[in-house]
């Protein structure tokens, strides 16, 4: 059985249809917040020790004990 994409959506623009698959939504949500992390360290809104702190919350806060996070 060949790769098959899977189609997350469909987006028409000017009467021309795109499928996009959910690599290709991983991909671009990935890149987003790569950017707007380097934005917000850039002007020292945040710093990577404060990103890295927050995202230890978030980790614990989204996982149950019950359920733990995934490993590192």
């Amino acid at each position: 059985m060949a790769d098959e994409k899977k189609i997350a959506l469909k987006i028409v623009t000017g009467g021309q249809e795109k499928e996009v698959t959910f690599d290709e939504l991983t991909l671009a949500n990935n890149l987003s917040h790569e950017a707007l992390v380097r934005v917000l360290v850039k002007k020292n809104i945040v710093t990577p020790q404060e990103l890295l702190e927050e995202l230890q919350k978030v980790r614990q806060e989204r996982y149950s004990a019950s359920q733990p996070p995934p490993e590192k």
